[in-house]
């Protein structure tokens, strides 16, 4: 894998790392990965067949969950101490190092945050309401009345483009990592927020600050949660069956979060590079396909939505049901959420293994608990690397498999009989089944970036 879809490219500092990324790639493209890409496939094309013959009780019994303690009220210290953290940071940015593996901005922004918090909000459950500094803000002033009420029409739809902002910025921008452009974006999305915080109240955060809204959308996936007044436990993905059916626009979001994941992935790919004519062994830098990157992006996102929506519709037709495909893909949209996780967490799991120490360091520093040695040998041999391989691709095929057997509990909690629950996820069955071979050929793909 390269480093990580955040590090400014060819940055002179990295040079010994991204040869150490090298190294983990070509032990990765000696291993079977064929036989391993199949192997995924078949086990996500089995678990298919086995809902199809499951009793509809087997089929929803392991999403109830088990209830737990008594929920207590989240105190608002942790949020406004993230929220003077955060303003430190883009102090920081500004006026620190340019060393993007050296400066707390760019550390905290792409590892602690990007890498590490969205993966453990999504397995563990919405860590990130009790640390949102605007929401811990809004707090402090319970009986202000806002100027402006949020308008119903906007729905999620501001969050919508937000994301889509974001995953450009990730994803196109030439230096995302570079501390003070990060300080300009992170201090304009800071001023923003708290704009529209105080035009429009606390709906703001609950429709339209982007982050905020998809790390709720993650939390569904988690494994604590809420039940009643209590704390839950249950399989990943309880959450969804019991939530609230989305709006449109947090629908379609939810799809970008595993569009703009696959495109992460497949821009770094040799086979993306020849379709956009770049040679891999002589890139000429992030600054040359700016465009051509927000256009894939742009692309992969439209065509995911377009086809799931097609394979919907394909299946209420083949299962006899009158729902419109608008209505199905917010009912199904949240299946798409183990997914969007899986391909998260193993696409930056060797960044955060690598990058997690630079943040370890970092920290050994401020506290003077001595010098933390920052090391790339575990990529240099074959054992490790196959290990972070066969966890990757583990965590994929797991992620397909949650998804099919959500999608099959939410036909059967329709009414629906197993026969035509089964007959009417045959088209989204085949397309997850498909997209479990993608995932894993991403994976073992080689990589010019």
């Amino acid at each position: 894998m390269r480093r990580a879809a955040v590090a400014v490219a060819l940055w002179p500092a990295l040079a010994g790392q991204a040869q150490a990324h090298a190294t983990e790639q070509g032990f990765v493209l000696l291993l079977p990965t064929g036989l391993y890409i199949v192997s995924g496939g078949a086990v996500v094309a089995l678990t298919v067949l086995m809902l199809a013959r499951l009793p509809g009780r087997a089929a929803l019994a392991p999403f109830r969950p088990v209830t737990l303690w008594r929920r207590a009220r989240p105190a608002a210290w942790p949020g406004l101490a993230v929220a003077a953290l955060l303003l430190w940071l883009i102090w920081q940015g500004w006026a620190g190092s340019r060393d993007p593996l050296g400066n707390p901005l760019s550390l905290c922004v792409w590892v602690v945050f990007w890498m590490g918090l969205v993966s453990v909000q999504g397995l563990l459950g919405d860590i990130w309401s009790r640390l949102d500094p605007w929401r811990a803000l809004a707090r402090l002033a319970p009986r202000y009345k806002p100027p402006l009420r949020y308008p119903r029409r906007w729905g999620h739809w501001p969050a919508v483009l937000g994301f889509l902002a974001f995953a450009g910025f990730l994803l196109a921008d030439p230096a995302p990592a570079d501390p003070a452009r990060l300080a300009v974006v992170a201090g304009g999305y800071w001023l923003g927020t708290f704009g529209a915080l105080a035009l429009f109240g606390p709906r703001w955060l609950v429709r339209g600050e982007a982050l905020g809204v998809f790390l709720r959308a993650y939390a569904r996936m988690g494994i604590f949660g809420r039940r009643g007044g209590r704390r839950a436990l249950g399989l990943p993905g309880w959450q969804v069956l019991r939530g609230p059916r989305p709006s449109t626009g947090l629908a379609v979001l939810m799809l970008l979060l595993l569009g703009s994941g696959s495109f992460d992935g497949l821009n770094e790919t040799f086979w993306w590079l020849a379709l956009i004519g770049t040679n891999p062994l002589e890139f000429p830098g992030r600054s040359a396909v700016v465009a051509v990157n927000v256009a894939g992006l742009l692309i992969t996102n439209a065509a995911l939505l377009a086809i799931l929506a097609g394979a919907l519709a394909l299946g209420a037709r083949l299962a006899g049901e009158s729902t419109g495909t608008t209505g199905l893909v917010r009912l199904y949209a949240p299946t798409l959420l183990p997914i969007a996780l899986a391909y998260h967490i193993a696409h930056y799991l060797t960044a955060l293994l690598m990058d997690g120490q630079y943040v370890l360091a970092g920290l050994s520093e401020a506290l003077h608990l001595g010098d933390f040695h920052v090391s790339a040998g575990f990529l240099g041999h074959p054992g490790p690397v196959r290990a972070i391989w066969l966890t990757q691709a583990g965590v994929v095929v797991a992620g397909h498999v949650i998804a099919l057997m959500l999608a099959h509990a939410i036909a059967l909690g329709r009414g629906q009989s197993v026969r035509r629950a089964a007959l009417g996820q045959a088209p989204l069955a085949l397309f997850m089944v498909g997209y479990t071979v993608f995932g894993l050929w991403l994976l073992a793909a080689p990589r010019g970036v």
